[in-house]
Parts: C-alpha cells; structure tokens; sequence
C-alpha cells in the first residue's frame, strides 16, 4: 500500500503545498504558482487525482501517451530491460534495444533517411538538426551558410536554437536578444488543408528563401500541422512548394515531426501529404509512448559523410543519455504496438468524431474557428482564454485539457473508445457555450 493509499487527503494537501513551494511547472511562475492538480495514478485513457476523481485525458500528455496509460505491453518491456540493464552509456558501445529501434525507424521512414542521431528530447532533436545543417554547409567550405529560415506560427522548442526558430511574437526572442540566433521568417501558410491551393501563398516564402540562400543552412518547419504555436492546418502544395525551392537554392529542409509523427495527422509521418522527403527529420514524444524521453534526428548518408569528412571529424554532439536502453526498448514496443494494429482507421474515426463533436461549437459567438485533422481537434476562441479557471471548469466536467492562448484543443490517446471521445467534445461544448 502506497501513501496515497493510506492518507490521500492529508498527503495530498502537504504534496501540492510543497509542490508551489518548490517545484517549477513548463512556463509557470513562482511569485503566483498555481495549484497543479495531484495525480495518484493513470491507466487507459483515464488520470485518477489524489481526491479519486477520474478524468477522460484529451492531451495523450501532451500528444505522447498514444497508447495511453500502463500499456500492458509497453510496461513488459520497461520491466523486461529493467532486468537487463537501464542504462549503458552510448560512447563506444551499443545495445539491442537501440539496434532494434534503428532498425524499426529505418523500414518506417522514407529511403534517404539511413542515419539515426538518438537523443533525450524533442528540443534537443531540433538542436541536433541544425547543428547537423550548419556542420553540413561548414564542411562543404561555406560556413556563411548557418542561418535557418522558418515559418511564423511555428514552435520547434525551448533550448536556444531551437526557440530561435519558434514565432517571433509568441517566442522567447524578445527575452533573449542577442544571445538567441537570429534567423529569417516567413508568414504562416494562408491555404488550409483541404482548401484549395493558391500558388501565391508560397510567394513570400520564395521571396525569402532566393534573397538569402548564401546564408541560409536550411529550412525547418512543422509539415501540414503547425503545433503549439498556433495549431493551424495547412495545404501540402505549400509543403511540396518549399520542397521544390529548397532544391532550387542549395537549402536542406527539416521536417519537425515530434508532433506530428506516428499517425497523429492521419498519415504515418505527416510529409506524407504530400509525398515529400526532408533531409532532416526530428521525431520525438509519441516515439515511447509516452513512457520516458527520446528523440530522434534522422538524415541521409550524404549529410552525414559530410559532416563527418569535415574539419571536426565527427559530428559534434553527445548527449549523456542518448539511445537509454530503457527508452528504446520501450520506443521498439510502442512502434510494434502502433503497426500491428488497424491505426489508420482508428485515426480516421477519431476525426470523423471529433468533426461532428466539435462542429456545434461553431455556433458560439466566443468562437473564432473549428479545425480538425487526423486525431487533432482544435477549437480557436475570439479572445485568450483564462487558463486556470477553464482547466477547473473542464476538470468538473470529468475532463483533462489544457488550453493555450486562444486555443481549446484535442489530441486523444488512439485507444480512446468513442463513449469517452463523446465526454471530451461534449464537456468542450458544454464549457464553451457559458462563455
């Protein structure tokens, strides 16, 4: 018997208070913390609170959890390589679970894609990315060539490079001056996807690109579905567009796929959509499941040969826990997991649901947009929401989401059952309708 078990109310009460006291939450301030809500266990697709209240969780922890909570075989793995080893270090050696998952990604992604950088996160994967892009363009004799150009809206991650790419406005590069990279922007695509294309969209874009290709290592952008920067949806002819002039300019293109990757668009990888292949590719988050971090960058032989004929010899990046046996062990069950099954109609019936759930929300004069791709619904509000009061009312709702900025949004475990897909868009028409 655990604590939580013995006493909850009165280990609860002294967890969340030392929790304020102490501990920083992603983008949350000390001076006026606010309470976390206490999480004594989850299972399937439910988080049970310290209070034993049950809640349908709507984020897949943010949209890692695919499989949703304890896995029966994603645990077996963890407890299977437990008794192996957690952790070796990946400087001189290898293991199985790092060659198996190699092997997984290899088969899984486009044939260029031959070389695996593992890493511990999704930040740190966007590093690696363009640090591989500015060692490429170093070896190559042109190391004028090191800035990225990447799309507004975007969000890559909190490390310094990788915030150097994210929206300028939305980002951290007014904190920052200075010390972050500088790098080239261009608009959000216009075209969503499903619409139909106009090829002046990509005009500024190529405006761009042709003025500072001498300067530029690559391209990097979020394919089809831009994420926490803005959650918008756009056309793959904008995608197949940037593909083109990257090749035109001499610019390698990156495809952050820690979002979007492993089914979340509908597609297995969402550059799917429209039939392009980066050079670099950044995957992350549903990798494991969600049980523990991993990343993985992947590019061709070509990038990776040079790199390595350069003036360092090597590529300069080494993370202590790269390719943790433990992850990848876990990463090979959660892959396994996903491919065995039918996922690409379980997908597809998540958005089918998630249209028609959502659609109502349509009529609420609060309302700005109702978007919907693969297992990702996303409701825009005319004015920003009041996040701590809008998480209350949803977790009264017997819900768990976390709203952003204007955005009400979904991303589901795949295993959701459409009983529990009915509470989550029920309990978003339900709250949003008061306001």
């Amino acid at each position: 018997m655990n604590k939580t078990d013995h006493c909850p109310d009165e280990f609860w009460t002294q967890a969340v208070a030392f929790d304020r006291a102490h501990l920083w939450h992603p983008y949350a301030s000390m001076t006026n913390p606010q309470p976390p809500w206490p999480v004594a266990s989850a299972a399937g697709v439910r988080l049970t609170l310290g209070d034993g209240r049950k809640l349908i969780d709507g984020m897949s922890s943010w949209w890692a959890a695919i499989h949703g909570y304890n896995h029966p075989a994603l645990t077996q793995a963890a407890q299977d390589q437990l008794q192996r080893m957690a952790h070796v270090m990946f400087g001189g050696l290898t293991h199985e679970p790092a060659v198996e998952l190699g092997r997984r990604l290899v088969a899984l992604t486009p044939a260029r894609l031959e070389k695996i950088f593992l890493s511990d996160s999704g930040s740190v994967a966007v590093e690696v990315a363009i640090k591989m892009a500015i060692q490429y363009w170093q070896a190559q004799g042109q190391p004028d060539k090191r800035r990225l150009l990447a799309l507004r809206g975007s969000y890559h991650g909190d490390t310094l490079a990788a915030a150097s790419v994210c929206d300028p406005v939305t980002g951290m590069h007014r904190l920052f001056p200075g010390v972050m990279p500088e790098q080239v922007f261009a608009p959000r695509p216009r075209c969503r996807f499903g619409s139909s294309w106009d090829p002046a969209d990509i005009a500024a874009f190529e405006n761009l690109i042709a003025a500072h290709k001498n300067e530029l290592a690559a391209v990097i952008l979020e394919p089809i579905a831009q994420g926490a920067g803005g959650m918008w949806f756009y056309h793959p002819d904008y995608l197949r567009a940037v593909r083109s002039l990257c090749d035109a300019h001499d610019v390698l293109l990156i495809a952050d796929e820690i979002a979007t990757g492993f089914g979340r668009t509908g597609r297995f990888f969402a550059c799917e959509h429209a039939d392009v292949v980066p050079d670099i590719l950044c995957l992350g988050k549903a990798l494991t499941g969600g049980y523990m971090t991993l990343a993985a960058t992947m590019t061709t032989t070509e990038i990776a040969e040079t790199i390595s004929s350069g003036e360092a010899g090597c590529f300069m990046h080494g993370p202590t826990f790269m390719a943790n046996p433990l992850a990848c062990a876990v990463a090979v069950a959660s892959i396994d997991q996903l491919v065995s099954g039918d996922w690409e109609a379980r997908i597809q019936g998540i958005e089918d649901q998630l249209r028609t759930g959502l659609a109502p929300c349509r009529d609420f004069t609060a309302v700005r947009d109702v978007r919907v791709l693969g297992a990702i619904g996303v409701v825009e509000m005319q004015a920003p929401i009041d996040l701590p009061a809008l998480t209350r009312q949803f977790v009264e709702a017997g819900v768990w989401l976390r709203p952003f900025g204007r955005l009400v949004y979904l991303m589901p475990p795949y295993v959701i059952n459409s009983e529990d897909l009915s509470v989550l868009t029920s309990a978003i028409g339900k709250v949003l309708s008061t306001l």
